[in-house]
């Protein structure tokens, strides 16, 4: 408010020719959308078989109405309107998680000092501050044609990706002249092979570095995010900690660090990691996919080239589903025999589901294993008596915990 008044008193005749001749151009401009809007919602409800859902507003749709925290608000909806309904929206650890992405797709670790490395993490992790404005966008492209912190922080948005897509286009270059079909060394090497070695392959090379980036993208943010989030939860759960080192102690000693093949002995510390994603639900609401045809489910119309979506926190928090979903209890988990109910953790939804869900979820589930596994062998956790530990989390690609400070100490 401040500022707009000293504008206006410090260009107070730039302001006045503005109002003469901007302002009207803008008012008719808005009543043409309004109208337009309108007609097209008439329309709309008139519509044989309309899928149930609130009332959306021209223009902006129910935008304004998610709030800081949409899975919250989807799962509202669905209490009013059933599972499936529609909304209208506009016109339409860091290092150690990028480190094994970055193995994995380029055959190389970096130290953690690399400065290459750091600038890598740094894109990575202003990225995910970001891309809820590139979300507004898609729905809103409006916001762009005038100054705005939403345009602001687009244009950054847009940079990061750009800088990232650069970085992979690199290292997928690099690939491509050293490539040898017969020595595998990567999965950048993996799908030149079978993207560009194949006369048969309906896919073009640029599929390689966005596969890539993907990959890198997704997998280290949401390695990183859970990993924030099962030491909180350590610390917050102080017996279930010491019964997870004792587990582990137990299994795998003092002489060796915990492998892949301890996992089938360690039932518990998978039901904390199962329970820790049912939890949080980091990952609350999926990526939008697109309808390819007209479908229909629970008897309820859906258009081809509809965007739709899956609020994976209402999935992993309903009470017909879980009992007391709201309380954090890894044994949920565990049959009569201490075992892991695999019908159980098959029921909790992180990384979407059929086939367009997430391609790297059992790489994902084999690290956050390991990470885990390794950290408890080495270190025990305690909340720092001037940072008490909350579970309030700031919403962006994932749900992260807000920023806090643990103790960290080695085990004798």
């Amino acid at each position: 408010m401040a500022l707009d008044t000293e504008f206006s008193v410090k260009s107070s005749g730039i302001t006045r020719e503005w109002s003469g001749q901007i302002q009207p151009a803008l008012v008719a401009s808005f009543l043409f959308l309004f109208c337009l809007e309108a007609c097209l919602w008439v329309r709309n409800l008139r519509q044989k078989r309309r899928l149930p859902g609130p009332f959306a507003w021209p223009v902006v749709g129910n935008a304004m109405q998610l709030g800081q925290m949409p899975h919250i608000t989807f799962a509202k909806l669905a209490k009013k309107y059933g599972n499936v309904y529609q909304i209208r929206l506009g016109v339409q650890q860091h290092r150690a998680a990028a480190n094994v992405m970055c193995a994995l797709c380029f055959g190389k670790r970096y130290g953690h000092d690399d400065q290459e490395f750091r600038c890598l993490l740094m894109k990575l992790d202003k990225f995910g501050q970001t891309v809820g404005a590139g979300s507004l966008v898609d729905v809103m492209p409006w916001l762009q044609s005038f100054p705005n912190p939403v345009r602001s922080v687009y244009e950054n948005f847009k940079s990061l990706n750009e800088e990232f897509f650069s970085f992979v286009k690199n290292k997928v270059s690099e690939h491509r002249e050293s490539f040898d079909p017969n020595v595998t060394r990567d999965m950048s090497d993996a799908m030149i092979n079978v993207i560009e070695g194949r006369k048969d392959s309906t896919l073009t090379k640029e599929f390689v570095e966005a596969t890539v980036t993907d990959l890198i993208g997704a997998g280290q943010d949401t390695i990183s995010t859970v990993m924030q989030w099962i030491i909180l939860l350590l610390v917050k759960y102080p017996d279930m900690q010491a019964k997870l080192h004792e587990l582990v102690d137990k299994v795998v000693g003092q002489d060796r660090l915990p492998t892949v093949e301890d996992r089938s002995s360690l039932a518990y510390l998978d039901a904390f990691i199962y329970e820790t994603m049912r939890f949080t639900s980091f990952v609350p609401v999926t990526i939008p996919h697109s309808t390819t045809s007209d479908v229909t489910i629970e008897g309820l119309h859906i258009p081809k080239d509809t965007v739709v979506f899956i609020n994976q926190w209402s999935v992993n928090h309903d009470p017909l589903k879980w009992k007391d979903p709201h309380c954090f209890d890894p044994s949920r988990f565990l049959d009569e025999n201490g075992e892991l109910n695999r019908d159980l953790t098959n029921g909790v939804m992180i990384f979407s589901s059929g086939k367009r869900r997430c391609i790297g979820n059992q790489i994902a589930k084999v690290e956050v294993f390991l990470f885990t596994a390794i950290l408890l062998h080495q270190c025990s956790f305690e909340s720092n008596p001037s940072d008490p530990v909350t579970l309030d989390c700031s919403y962006g690609l994932t749900l992260k915990p807000l920023r806090c400070f643990v103790n960290a100490k080695p085990r004798g």
